[in-house]
């Protein structure tokens, strides 16, 4: 089939990859000038990783590994310890934290020349029971079997499927940077989730040297920012416990990137006709859970899944995705819309939860958060990863 994809982010080059591996033709066009690799890094976890596993994308070396993670309190009591190394011995997967830039690197390497077409806007969608028609800014249009609307958070396919308002301010919001930061957990395998009144905190190693690094504030649209920044956030968290004074003493205010949090509730039926929606256009979350990009992934998965099957039409086949990736996919939302700032198990309650049973229930997470059968270690094809 000859297919349309708006929008060339993470979920649609992964989209990309996945249908010209399966056959199809596939055109895609970003609205950007240049690559989008902004940002700071992703958390890819087990589900994510077998996807990208799948296209033929290794993560061995790659970013920074987590095999834990620890929760604590502003003044450095411990809350809880969820063991991220059993759930990757389980599914074959481990967890990196790897750099935006890289991944969209690792997703564009070995795509055709020209498959993307950057500059290109698209302004409107129209379709028949035949074809999909995209129109663009600059007055060009594209006609193709489907349409993939990938366009992310302001989806211009979205707003055209459901109207304006469906995406909603969360209370958060995040400050964030990938740093060289020469502290002790930079080059080790653990990530910090600390949270107090005044919000939360992440720190992950990404790299050889590099640390993400993250805070979560109260935020709505209408809040200024702030005219310095990382002296708001000095003044708010310095006084916590190690490492984060440190952390934020190294930092600079060229490191810094804000983003307000944005949610929609899930539909069960997200596209129309010839037309479907894949990761941020259909299910905008707050990064609380790190499954935005993961989830994305597996949308990706499963459409190509479902566009294999040829004795259907294209509508009941894009149809099909939808409905199979609804249960997965609201069950993430729903839970990532709770801010960790909120999750304060008590320390006195969080030391009485054996790291065993923890560990046990982040497995059975882990498996629900999937849309199976996804491939585990020892089912990619020899070379793909």
């Amino acid at each position: 089939m000859d297919v349309i994809v708006i929008g060339a982010g993470v979920g649609g080059l992964a989209a990309a990859r996945r249908l010209l591996a399966d056959g199809h033709r596939v055109r895609v066009f970003e609205r950007a000038a240049v690559p989008r690799t902004g940002g700071a890094a992703l958390t890819i976890f087990g589900n994510g990783a077998a996807v990208l596993s799948d296209l033929g994308i290794s993560l061995d070396g790659v970013g920074g590994l987590i095999d834990r993670i620890d929760a604590r309190t502003a003044d450095g009591r411990p809350r809880t310890t969820m063991n991220l190394a059993h759930a990757a011995e389980t599914y074959g997967f481990p967890t990196r934290s790897i750099s935006r830039r890289q991944i969209v690197d690792l997703l564009s390497d070995g795509l055709p020349d020209g498959l993307v077409r950057y500059g290109m806007p698209c302004v409107r969608v129209e379709q028949d029971a035949e074809s999909v028609t995209a129109f663009f800014e600059d007055g060009t249009s594209a006609t193709g079997d489907l349409l993939v609307g990938a366009d992310g958070v302001h989806s211009v396919v979205r707003r055209q499927l459901w109207g304006d308002g469906s995406v909603r301010p969360a209370s958060f919001g995040t400050w964030q940077g990938l740093s060289p930061i020469d502290i002790d957990i930079t080059d080790t395998t653990l990530h910090y989730m600390i949270t107090g009144k005044e919000g939360a905190c992440g720190l992950i190693p990404a790299g050889p040297g590099l640390l993400q690094w993250w805070f979560d504030v109260r935020w709505k649209p209408s809040d200024p920012r702030p005219d310095a920044p990382l002296e708001m956030l000095r003044e708010r968290f310095g006084h916590w416990a190690y490492p984060v004074p440190e952390v934020l003493a190294a930092a600079t205010e060229d490191d810094l990137d804000f983003f307000g949090h944005r949610w929609n509730k899930v539909r069960r039926v997200w596209g129309e006709g010839r037309v479907t929606l894949l990761g941020d256009s259909a299910h905008t979350m707050p990064p609380t859970l790190g499954q935005g990009a993961n989830q994305t992934f597996e949308d990706a998965w499963v459409l190509g899944r479902e566009l294999a099957d040829e004795s259907r039409t294209v509508s009941d086949r894009l149809r099909a995705y939808e409905r199979a990736r609804y249960p997965h996919v609201n069950l993430v939302s729903r839970m990532a819309k709770r801010n960790p700032a909120n999750w304060r198990i008590p320390p006195f309650i969080g030391r009485r939860i054996p790291e065993t049973a923890q560990t046990g229930m982040l497995a059975r997470f882990s498996n629900r958060l999937t849309e199976g059968p996804l491939p585990t270690r020892d089912q990619v094809p020899s070379g793909a990863a």
